[in-house]
């Protein structure tokens, strides 16, 4: 697959939080083409290149799961549905969903037509109600199934796609983009492709804690410039790699990374964060006795909608940078 296809063909597969089994078989069996030692333990794929050496044990992360839906009451043939992470409550009446039952079956979340609705409000999270068309929706679904936009990542013009779930496939993405930059070179390092990011952090959590790497560097998406937002805070599609700076993040990485894009003339911005980061890389910063953490980001526009946008030559600058961060490391 080319880079296109793949984001698009890893977006394209479900996996809520805490339902993240498909793509994490998916995954095991893409770095199977790269390494023979791949496993998926407590739902996080491991993958282990190279032979460990006494050199810095270097792990990159990006997260499985994706915000979505789960089923929590029916009535009337109606499916009464909870946000699982962070859904953006002001577009969600008359989105296309898929309910993942017994079998997925395609629905809508219900919404009252303009000429009836007598208040304009963002809808309530407590008022999610998805219409399957089925007069017994329990024949085929059942309480805590999960439920995910029904929006297929799309190809746009030149190097962007289109679609729900590149939060954070994109990150993926970009792992697999580096596997393919070092396959003929014998550097050692770690993959693990986490559960649970968008409610707690459960796979870095535990995946950290499994693997101890003394690197950990984090693949996530960031913020775009779309129109109002200040400059300062987002990245630019097209722009190349976000590098992350934050007081849980290692510094001296961090600036490690930003000489390298320098020197190699790799587009990319700082991402300055004056807390935490909301990713992976905080949990990695407190696990165990404490991981160099890093972050290296790709900017999306629209994050947890399902029209989320990124940029193929970001995912590429992402991929360039952490591979020659990964040489220098393991000379």
């Amino acid at each position: 697959m080319d880079l296109k296809e793949l984001v698009c063909t890893l977006a394209g597969i479900d996996g809520v939080s805490g339902d993240e089994s498909r793509i994490a078989a998916f995954c095991k069996e893409l770095l199977e083409k790269y390494t023979e030692d791949v496993c998926i333990k407590n739902g996080n794929v491991i993958a282990h290149f190279g032979k460990k050496e006494e050199k810095p044990h270097i792990m990159l992360d990006a997260h499985l799961d994706r915000v979505g839906m789960v089923v929590t009451d029916f009535k009337d043939g109606f499916v009464k549905a909870s946000p699982v992470g962070g859904l953006d409550m002001r577009i969600m009446p008359a989105q296309r969903v898929t309910v993942h039952g017994k079998e997925d079956i395609k629905g809508i979340v219900c919404t009252l037509p303009p000429h009836l609705s007598k208040e304009k409000k963002v809808m309530d999270r407590d008022e999610l109600w998805v219409d399957t068309g089925l007069d017994k929706a329990e024949k085929y679904i059942s309480y805590g199934d999960t439920i995910s936009y029904d929006s297929p990542c799309t190809p746009l013009l030149g190097t962007r796609v289109c679609g729900a779930g590149l939060d954070d496939r994109a990150g993926i993405a970009v792992i697999f983009e580096i596997a393919e930059l070092l396959k003929d070179e014998n550097i050692p390092f770690t993959v693990l492709l986490s559960t649970g990011e968008e409610v707690n952090e459960r796979g870095a959590a535990t995946g950290g804690y499994v693997i101890d790497p003394d690197i950990a560097v984090e693949f996530d998406v960031s913020f775009a410039m779309c129109g109002g937002e200040k400059a300062s805070k987002c990245g630019k599609l097209g722009g190349g790699a976000m590098i992350g700076f934050s007081p849980v993040l290692d510094r001296e990485i961090s600036l490690k990374l930003r000489a390298i894009a320098e020197e190699k003339g790799i587009p990319y911005k700082a991402e300055v964060m004056s807390g935490t980061t909301g990713t992976n890389a905080d949990r990695f910063s407190i696990c165990r006795e404490g991981q160099r953490a890093a972050t290296i980001s790709i900017p999306l526009r629209y994050m947890h909608t399902p029209a989320e946008v990124v940029d193929t030559e970001d995912i590429r600058a992402c991929a360039r940078l952490a591979a020659e961060f990964m040489r220098r490391e393991y000379k």
